[in-house]
């Protein structure tokens, strides 16, 4: 059984702690999009992981992880993030494979990404400045570098010469000197060229052995470049769609898709947040979840269930079924809000606008649902929820037409509870986290 994994809401869903948790159920874990501007956290024996580039899947030994070729791959931040799973006592030798067709972030990528958003102003998009945007536009634009590029000097330096001398030109200042990002990426090309792989050959063959993969998304659906709130997005394909583009597989390969859901809804930087909290309330669920970006460390912004948007993502990307995470941080709430629509002066929009114009003049139509006292951190069985905490996970599933399968009440691994067992099994195998 190939699962796809992706983010239902605007990133930050806990992606990453579904993945560990399901991940030794699999033989390999394919990440399809994205750069290290997006971070999965993981705990595990009480140590926190930050990944990055990295698959989830790096943490259990044995499971070979994939970065493919929709990724934009920083060559310093990979080589980083894999010196720390070192010191922490994980390798990533012998079973980290990056694609040779994904593209290369360079220097000059960073510095284009911070003019683009001083120069944006008060329409600022609120990115990373990691220099994600700037490589996927290289990329579009067929000027971009890729990893099987590196092999070949002669276009390592016409390439970087002309790049660094524009980004140099548009920067009004000589920051870069071409020849020592040649001399750099010459040493990193080094250091990859084990790595270096056609990931969707490795991937066909696995499917053929019958081997069972999991395809990691990054970020959440209503980032994505096509269906998210546009242009307040990432430059990627973040739905399910993206496991083909970004991996080189075909949509068969892909058999069923887990959309990861919040219990509340959080999102970083600009755009719409239709049912955002301001003030004390937002500030109290901030607090309450931890929500601060694993890379940025920038405070998320906090609001309730938005089944608008968990509906706009079941459609795009066919969700089978959904991980609600973070349930426990709505513990000790007198009631809980929940967004079933918007209106817009006399209309009422059951479904996610693509103009956000219009979006900008609606507010969230909302239900309310008793809350619960009773402390749910560490639930393993829904019986060991209070009977709102149950009653609101029933209907988030009649609001968004998707079921639950795992519920998370915590942010250890075994903090899960398996909801749909007949799915959970047929999906992760049998008895999987059985008592």
């Amino acid at each position: 059984m190939n699962i796809a994994i992706v983010g239902a809401q605007w990133g930050d869903e806990g992606k990453g702690k579904i993945v560990d948790l399901v991940a030794p159920r699999f033989s390999m874990v394919a990440r399809y999009a994205g750069g290290h501007n997006a971070g999965h956290t993981v705990h595990v024996g009480g140590k926190k992981f930050i990944l990055r580039l990295i698959p989830s899947g790096i943490l259990h030994p044995g499971v070979a992880c994939v970065i493919g070729n929709g990724v934009v791959v920083d060559l310093d931040a990979l080589f980083d993030e894999v010196a720390e799973l070192a010191a922490a006592g994980v390798t990533a030798e012998g079973r980290l494979y990056v694609s040779e067709r994904a593209h290369v972030i360079l220097p000059h990528h960073r510095d284009l990404d911070r003019l683009s958003e001083a120069e944006r102003g008060a329409r600022k998009i609120g990115t990373t400045s990691r220099g994600i945007g700037p490589a996927y536009e290289d990329k579009i634009a067929r000027r971009g570098l890729r990893v099987c590029d590196l092999t070949d000097q002669e276009v390592v330096v016409d390439h970087v010469r002309r790049t660094v001398e524009l980004r140099n030109r548009l920067a009004g200042d000589a920051g870069l000197d071409w020849r020592d990002v040649v001399a750099r990426l010459s040493s990193l090309a080094e250091r990859i060229r084990p790595w270096v792989a056609d990931v969707s050959i490795a991937i066909d063959r696995a499917a053929r052995d019958g081997q069972s993969m999991l395809f990691e998304g990054a970020q959440g659906t209503m980032l994505d470049i096509d269906h998210g709130t546009y242009p307040y997005v990432t430059s990627s394909s973040a739905t399910a769609g993206g496991v083909c583009t970004g991996l080189g597989v075909g949509p068969r390969v892909v058999h069923a898709v887990m959309g990861i859901v919040k219990a509340y809804t959080t999102r970083v930087g600009e755009g719409p947040l239709p049912t955002e909290l301001t003030g004390a309330a937002g500030e109290s669920l901030r607090a309450k979840g931890h929500e601060f970006g694993a890379v940025t460390g920038r405070p998320r912004r906090c609001g309730w269930f938005d089944a608008v948007v968990v509906r706009h993502a079941a459609r795009v990307n066919g969700l089978d079924g959904m991980a609600l995470t973070k349930l426990d941080v709505l513990d000790g709430l007198g009631e809980i809000p929940v967004c079933t629509a918007y209106r817009c002066g006399d209309r009422v929009l059951t479904e996610f606008p693509a103009d956000l114009r219009l979006l900008a003049g609606c507010e969230p139509v909302l239900e309310t649902h008793p809350g619960w006292s009773e402390p749910t951190g560490g639930a393993r069985r829904m019986d060991q929820l209070p009977p709102q905490a149950r009653a609101y996970v029933a209907r988030l599933e009649a609001l968004t037409g998707v079921p639950v399968i795992l519920a998370s009440t915590g942010a250890s691994r075994d903090e899960t509870i398996v909801r749909d067992r007949v799915r959970a099994d047929a999906w992760f195998g049998a008895d999987f986290l059985a008592d």
